[in-house]
């Protein structure tokens, strides 16, 4: 199981350099199509994009047990909120994968009775739940971090010094507002990793919400997020300081 899991740990690099490159293909796409001597190279890109939609889908076959096996690491937690955050992101992303090797499967022919929109809307969901439960997380642990920041001696310094400096923001914002930004942007500076995270975060949110229909927004946004997602998710491999923890 280790050796397996160790496997598929390293395909995740790979993945991410196929998802950036098939988020670039088609925000490329978007941007190009309303040109008249461009239809060769949008029919190109789309070729492009298609294969590397497969082949992400190979990449991940194994992913499922990667987060279950997740899954069951953060159910020894101490602390209970992440505990619950990490344990449902996790198993949320499991299914989403299952639905994902069942839509591979379909694709090349192996299983045919089955309803592709029905299982691609249910992936959209899990993976919905799974952002969610991120960033729950996300804004857990950046409250933590603002609530040590502002224990902080040299913090509270750099605060008071702040609002004496800006005594026209103060009283046209309301103060307390201020200082709250600036606790944050202090957190999130000193927390890369979690900045990052949640950055990361947000943007692959917006995909979700739009084939959800929560939330439509056009499909240059969409696929210029994914980009940006991917990027931050290539840069957290090659830069293991920049991944949150845990």
């Amino acid at each position: 199981m280790e050796s397996y899991l160790k496997l598929t740990n390293q395909s995740q690099g790979k993945d991410r350099i196929f998802r950036a490159t098939q988020y670039a293909c088609a925000l490329t796409r978007h941007l190009l199509q309303d040109e008249p001597l461009s239809k060769e190279l949008l029919q190109k890109l789309k070729s492009l994009e298609s294969n590397l939609s497969s082949g992400r889908k190979l990449l991940r076959l194994g992913n499922t047990l990667n987060s279950i096996d997740a899954a069951k690491k953060n159910l020894q937690l101490s602390d209970p909120v992440l505990r619950f955050c990490l344990t449902v992101a996790n198993i949320n992303r499991a299914f989403y994968f299952i639905c994902d090797n069942v839509l591979w499967a379909r694709n090349i022919g192996l299983i045919h009775n089955i309803n592709k929109e029905n299982w691609s809307l249910n992936a959209t969901r899990f993976y919905f739940l799974s952002l969610i439960m991120n960033l729950t997380r996300d804004a857990y642990v950046i409250a933590q971090i603002m609530v040590q920041r502002s224990r902080d001696r040299q913090c509270q310094q750099k605060l008071n010094q702040h609002l004496s400096e800006s005594p026209d923001v103060a009283q046209v914002i309301i103060p307390q507002l201020d200082a709250f930004l600036f606790l944050l942007i202090e957190s999130l500076k000193s927390h890369p990793s979690v900045a990052l995270d949640t950055l990361k975060n947000v943007c692959d949110l917006f995909i979700p919400l739009d084939r959800l229909g929560i939330y439509h927004t056009n499909a240059g946004v969409a696929n210029f997020c994914g980009l940006v997602s991917s990027l931050l998710g290539i840069l957290s491999v090659l830069k293991p300081n920049f991944k949150i923890k845990p």
